[in-house]
């Protein structure tokens, strides 16, 4: 008897589905549009990131590339701020009229000498203040945000508070020398007494900033080589010369370099020192410095020209910087 073989597909189950068609081909149309949107996608993930750091770039060109060429081309000009369109051509003059010049000098000494007051104490202070708050304190987060206080602090408030202080009849510091048998000095008209008094504001101001850099550095090296040597038996004091200054040098090196370049452009605090409120910097120009010398020539004295030659030179001075700062750091990671 013949069999017979079913070739029919099984009926399909309760519930469920049929099988899926293949996906339809995209139209002409739908093509045209994925093409244009995976273009402007593309074009997107190049040019989005120059148009997110645009701004600073204009920025830059506004406030910071068009000044600094102006005032190149000013200075190789007679130019007066009451006319400052009318330009006369005279080439180096202006450059070798201020390096004639015995104020500039002095201007450039006193520059010198506060800044090496100033720098060399700070960073001495802050790297101590770093060491001490790298332990485990209580409240350490409050002792931390008062480093910041003095640099959040006004110059204008900051020197008035310290004209009071460095006052020469009712000031606090004559007011405390007084107990211990030194007589009275006059802060503000004395050279070296008015230096200091010059450059312990901005200790004041700059310790704590510089504090809480070297303790964000110290916070990055590795406990394993605290742990050595001190199984080696160094003590805190070896542990601080031998690991925690080497470790440092790339820290110290930029904080040397940020403070030698802040030192050089000083303002505010001798500008608002100075009894007489003038660009003098002092009856006898005794605490001058070059930023002050700057603002006399521009703005006083109403010479254009010679305060662009003054800003040129001072640029000139923070590339020499620059440059030692880069050869000193190739010679150190070279020798580490």
């Amino acid at each position: 008897m013949a069999t017979r073989h079913d070739t029919a597909a099984p009926p399909a189950k309760e519930g469920g589905a049929a099988p899926g068609r293949p996906p339809a081909e995209p139209t002409e149309a739908e093509q045209r549009h994925r093409a244009r949107l995976s273009r402007r996608w593309q074009r997107d993930k190049r040019w989005s990131p120059y148009a997110f750091v645009s701004p600073f770039f204009l920025l830059f060109l506004a406030f910071g590339l068009f000044p600094l060429v102006y005032t190149g081309w000013a200075s190789l000009h007679q130019v007066e701020l009451t006319a400052p369109t009318d330009m006369t051509w005279v080439g180096m003059r202006n450059y070798t009229r201020i390096f004639d010049d015995d104020f500039f000098w002095n201007a450039a000494k006193n520059t010198l000498t506060i800044g090496i007051i100033s720098t060399v104490p700070q960073l001495l202070m802050a790297m101590g203040l770093a060491h001490i708050l790298n332990y485990k304190l209580r409240a350490s987060t409050f002792y931390r945000v008062a480093m910041l206080a003095p640099y959040a602090t006004s110059i204008a408030a900051a020197s008035l508070v310290f004209v009071l202080l460095f006052g020469r009849d009712y000031g606090m510091i004559n007011w405390a020398l007084h107990f211990v048998g030194i007589d009275a000095i006059d802060w503000q008209n004395d050279k070296w007494p008015s230096q200091f008094a010059v450059s312990s504001i901005v200790i004041w101001r700059w310790t704590g900033y510089n504090a809480l850099i070297y303790l964000a550095a110290m916070q990055a090296i590795p406990q394993d080589l605290y742990e050595s040597a001190a199984l080696d038996g160094a003590s805190r004091w070896k542990q601080f010369l031998h690991v925690t200054l080497p470790s440092l040098r790339p820290t110290i090196l930029f904080t040397v370099v940020v403070s030698t370049i802040g030192a050089s452009q000083v303002f505010g605090e001798p500008l608002l020192f100075d009894a007489n409120k003038g660009a003098s910097g002092g009856a006898e120009h005794q605490f001058q410095t070059l930023g002050l010398y700057l603002y006399e020539q521009g703005w006083v004295n109403q010479h254009l020209g010679r305060a662009s030659a003054i800003a040129w030179t001072m640029f000139l001075i923070l590339i020499v910087i620059g440059i030692v700062n880069y050869v000193i750091s190739r010679r150190l990671r070279a020798s580490s």
